[in-house]
């Protein structure tokens, strides 16, 4: 078999699509750098703004279906005061989660979840946990907040 003769324009051709590769790879491991710096402030911007729609929806939730019992904002009525420090500070997410979720035995606080034949998702409960939560930093100091009516002061 002979060998075949040099194509000066294949050779070329070639040469030039070998530059332009290691030029896109450059550009790629200099750019790699750049996106790990910028990566982590972006996803705590998408966080921060899924958290405060969260809270948002979940806003809405409460004032359509725990307003009459909790007050327009958490502080209590005939059920307890949701935006006290107390209690805040002591339950969990997946506690406050649960108690809307399953409600409260012995008391009027029904179930909540569609599981448990209730109007509410557990995306929605979530929102309305995440709502809770947004109440956090201003939350009033109400030791009495499990009595119902106790911090309305009756």
């Amino acid at each position: 078999m002979a060998d075949r003769p040099p194509d000066p324009s294949l050779e070329e051709s070639t040469n030039k699509w070998m530059v332009a590769g290691l030029v896109i790879m450059g550009l790629m491991v200099l750019a790699f750098p750049l996106y790990r710096f910028t990566e982590p402030a972006n996803r705590d911007a998408a966080r921060a703004t899924h958290v405060e729609s969260l809270a948002t929806q979940g806003e809405a939730i409460f004032q359509l279906n725990c307003t009459a019992c909790h007050g327009v904002a958490g502080e209590g009525g005939i059920g307890p005061a949701l935006n006290s420090q107390q209690f805040l500070t002591a339950a969990t997410d997946e506690q406050i989660g649960l108690l809307i979720a399953v409600g409260v035995p012995g008391t009027q606080m029904n179930a909540y979840s569609l599981d448990f034949g209730g109007p509410l998702t557990s995306e929605q409960i979530d929102a309305v946990v995440t709502f809770l939560r947004s109440l956090e930093p201003n939350a009033p100091d109400v030791p009495d907040w499990r009595n119902p009516g106790g911090a309305a002061g009756g």
